[in-house]
């Protein structure tokens, strides 16, 4: 029976070599790519003791700053968290009470803060919609890796900056 496209191709058996019957041209094909590789930039570094350069645009992990009394800046107005595109940001607003303005600076603080760094996207658009200065994404510091999902979720504890004891003696 004739095929309607008329293509077709005749293959011939040829005989193998005593080389190729020894795979003797795949071993050196196989060995070349091996040597390639061994002069190659490394994909990999030696973390911890070698650290990977970062970009210019790099943005770290967040922090909530305080300001120079060591109050907390964040006013719980809420524009981080409409500004965030990932809605990884949530918070609760409470009104200070009297005794606490070594605390907050203004009226308003955040009872709770928190950002979800499974949903960040580290865009930056909360430190810029941010009228108080108060959140930062530091660049120097990344999230570390954990097992739990839940340790992703950054509370107040972890991203209010520490405060800056004076020592006097």
């Amino acid at each position: 029976m004739e095929p309607l496209s008329n293509r077709r191709k005749q293959v011939e058996k040829k005989e193998m070599t005593f080389a190729e019957r020894a795979y003797l041209p795949a071993i050196a094909q196989g060995l070349s790519i091996t040597l390639k590789h061994f002069f190659k930039k490394k994909a990999t570094i030696q973390y911890p003791e070698q650290t990977r350069e970062r970009s210019s645009v790099w943005r770290g992990l967040h922090v909530l700053k305080r300001d120079e009394e060591g109050r907390e800046r964040c006013t719980a107005c809420g524009l981080c968290a409409v500004a965030c595109p990932a809605e990884a940001i949530t918070m609760t607003a409470g009104e200070r009470k009297v005794g606490e303005e070594n605390l907050y600076r203004e009226e308003k603080y955040a009872v709770t803060y928190e950002v979800n760094m499974l949903r960040c996207i580290f865009c930056g658009l909360c430190e810029e919609a941010c009228p108080k200065a108060a959140i930062f994404l530091q660049d120097d510091k990344i999230a570390p890796a954990r097992f739990e999902r839940d340790e992703f979720i950054y509370g107040k504890d972890r991203l209010v900056e520490p405060l800056k004891t004076t020592e006097t003696k």
